[in-house]
């Protein structure tokens, strides 16, 4: 599924099960929360602070799927093509960076 599509399966889903888009202060927050997630998952699970017994059985694909979902609403209620966002990201990274980081020796 390309981004627009997912964008499309999103608006699909707010307005068959959602009601309607929560605004995008909430959904903002809504991203804040959701990246805490993520971050606690990743730092106890592979950074140095132990995982509590509680944290063990979640899943971080779950968590990042619901950032993607925010994001994905974040994109559709302010009119953002994130496909067309997210190619013309990749392509400026890709001339910006790529002898960058082939020329970067802590990379090496």
């Amino acid at each position: 599924m390309n981004l627009q599509n997912a964008q499309k399966t999103v608006d699909n889903w707010i307005n068959a099960h959602g009601v309607r888009y929560f605004n995008e202060l909430t959904n903002m927050a809504q991203l804040t929360e959701e990246v805490g997630e993520v971050a606690r998952i990743i730092s106890r699970r592979y950074g140095e602070q132990s995982e509590k017994e509680s944290d063990k059985n979640k899943d971080l694909g779950e968590e990042l799927a619901d950032v993607l979902f925010v994001v994905l609403c974040l994109a559709n209620q302010t009119g953002v093509n994130l496909q067309d966002a997210f190619d013309k990201k990749l392509a400026l990274k890709t001339k910006r960076d790529h002898n960058r980081h082939h020329s970067n020796e802590k990379l090496k």
